[in-house]
């Protein structure tokens, strides 16, 4: 991939596949081809027997990183059921300015980033990387502090749903808009004053900032080795967000206790998921990531119920399931129209 002046044109679906999960090459660790004890590389061994060895050793290859990032699913929305606790004492522009500067200052002190020897086009990406972490957390704590947790979650996967969908521009995909859109229907009642259309109106701007952050996420990828490209854009992202904090929370932000929950909060819902999920992306493919991403609606909504008490309707229940259906479609959709097209020289 092109590091540096122009860049190749992809679509945005590409865009998530590139920034969500590099696929492992052959031959890397834990890829098919680079098991030890397969029946290719182990000299004496009954085939039926290494090849059973190969397989359990492919599934526990396959089945590690999904469980970091089903993990790292876990303590983002856990994260977030936190920082709604938290608001009551610091706004909800406090408590981003408390997740952004601390996560960055994480970031900054872990993957001491170089500064040196990028051009104008590698800090526009990462500025709009960071713009877009901003935003989505602005909008979707302002969502937070309004509608239920899972409702908020569900309401913001529209955005890279619809992303796919566009990008994709195949008829089996409108299905599974349609199937999201019946989910939001459930999920609003028929009108969006059950839920609280302005924290509702949030939740889809959230989104709408998500798809963007996923695109400029896989640029930031290719344009900076390892976490570099995160924790400038997440310092970016946090000087954006620091004056909004300020003027809502002023010096409630200083108070030790609150320090301590955002500290908390900046480390559950970007350090540490951040970190399983770098981890995890070595050997899993992105079709895979992006089908438990579809599953974060549920998590939020779990977390709602055990930390902050937001019981779910059957109603509620059956939407929450469609969106993530719909989620879980489009992604294979796409996977099928991965495979089927011709490898490229």
């Amino acid at each position: 991939m092109n590091h540096a002046g122009s860049e190749p044109v992809d679509s945005p679906v590409k865009d998530i596949a590139a920034g969500a999960a590099p696929a492992t090459a052959p031959g890397a660790p834990g890829s098919a081809s680079g098991v030890p004890g397969s029946a290719s590389g182990a000299p004496g061994t009954e085939p039926g027997a290494a090849a059973a060895t190969a397989g359990a050793s492919a599934r526990a290859a396959r089945l590690g990183p999904v469980a970091l990032v089903v993990a790292g699913g876990l303590s983002v929305q856990f994260g977030s059921a936190v920082a709604v606790l938290l608001m009551p004492r610091a706004g909800a522009l406090g408590v981003v300015t408390l997740r952004l500067v601390l996560a960055a200052a994480v970031l900054l002190i872990v993957c001491r980033p170089k500064v040196r020897g990028y051009g104008r086009a590698d800090w526009g990406t990462v500025a709009a990387f960071g713009t877009a972490m901003a935003g989505m957390n602005i909008l979707f704590y302002q969502a937070a502090d309004r509608i239920p947790l899972g409702a908020a979650v569900t309401l913001e996967v529209l955005g890279p749903l619809i992303l796919s969908v566009i990008a994709s521009r195949r008829l089996m995909n409108l299905l599974w808009a349609g199937l999201a859109l019946g989910g939001v229907v459930l999920l609003s009642g028929g009108g969006f004053d059950r839920l609280d259309p302005v924290g509702a109106a949030f939740a889809l701007a959230a989104g709408v900032m998500w798809a963007t952050y996923i695109v400029f996420s896989a640029r930031t990828g290719r344009r900076f080795p390892q976490a570099d490209g995160l924790a400038l854009a997440m310092a970016f992202g946090a000087l954006l967000s620091l004056p909004f904090g300020i003027v809502e929370a002023g010096d409630k932000l200083l108070v030790p206790s609150t320090i301590g929950l955002g500290l908390a909060v900046a480390l559950m819902s970007s350090v540490l998921p951040y970190t399983l999920e770098l981890i995890a992306l070595r050997r899993l493919p992105a079709p895979t990531f992006a089908i438990l991403m579809s599953l974060e609606p549920a998590i939020a909504a779990g977390a709602g119920f055990l930390v902050l008490s937001q019981a779910l309707s059957l109603t509620d229940a059956l939407a929450i399931a469609l969106v993530i259906a719909a989620s879980m479609g489009a992604v294979r959709t796409q996977m099928k129209r991965a495979a089927a097209l011709p490898p490229q020289a």
